[in-house]
């Protein structure tokens, strides 16, 4: 597992071609950890967080029923409708601005498709390592608004019992999103904890330094970190996990 490597505060930026990329033709993927084909031992997870895919899906097509087990999955959709299926019997639809979310716990099968055949479908799939092992598996989704994320951070999905989100998952870990309107915004972290923001449209400055669509940038105790400019932004707030 990868951990910051020194004790000192961390704020590196990566940019989005400091990605691994794979093109399969119905999808086109960028990663920011090790997975697939990809592998990079000292780029596995940071804190936490052990997978952020940024996902192009051609129409009509997807992902086919695979396993999961022991896994917190976050699913933002940035456009287009994600369609879901698996062994529990849940089926659901998302659309943008929607989240998936399900606990693999013990073992689920899920398939995940563009459900619409004449547009990509564009989103952000996101793996958390658990706080617990051998739940329950679980699905759920939730619809948000522009309005709701407009100029502020909306907290989606916490483990924190401080933290008023809707979503809980076993792992004292955030995830939040905003839409930035020619405005700024701040978040404050706990000691020793690691961030990770992601810039999912658009242009912003983080800390004082210039984020592009598809750029990153990943903190270890950063106490403060400032937003401003006009984009989609993704970020979780995560604590340090050991191998």
């Amino acid at each position: 597992m990868t951990v910051a490597t020194s004790r000192s505060p961390v704020f590196a930026v990566v940019p989005a071609s400091g990605r691994a990329h794979a093109d399969h033709g119905w999808l086109d993927t960028y990663y920011s950890f090790s997975f697939a084909d990809y592998h990079d031992p000292a780029n596995e997870n940071w804190g936490a967080l052990r997978v952020f895919n940024d996902d192009t899906i051609a129409g009509g097509t997807g992902f086919p029923p695979h396993p999961h087990r022991d896994m917190e999955i976050v699913t933002y959709v940035l456009s287009g409708e994600l369609a879901h299926r698996d062994s529990m019997g849940n089926h659901g639809v998302v659309g943008p601005g929607g989240v998936q979310f399900m606990s693999a716990g013990t073992g689920v099968t899920h398939s995940e498709y563009n459900n619409k055949a004449d547009e990509p479908l564009h989103l952000v799939q996101m793996w958390v390592l658990p706080g617990r092992l051998g739940m329950a598996p679980s699905y759920g989704e939730m619809a948000f608004e522009k309005p709701d994320r407009l100029n502020r951070w909306l907290d989606i999905v916490s483990g924190d019992p401080a933290v008023n989100a809707p979503i809980r998952i076993t792992q004292r870990a955030t995830f939040r999103v905003a839409r930035l309107e020619n405005a700024t915004i701040e978040t404050q972290f706990a000691p020793e904890r690691y961030g990770f923001l992601f810039v999912a449209g658009g242009n912003a400055e983080a800390n004082g330094e210039r984020l592009n669509t598809g750029d990153a940038a990943r903190l270890y105790d950063v106490r403060t970190l400032r937003v401003s400019g006009n984009a989609e932004l993704v970020l979780w707030d995560l604590p340090e996990v050991t191998p």
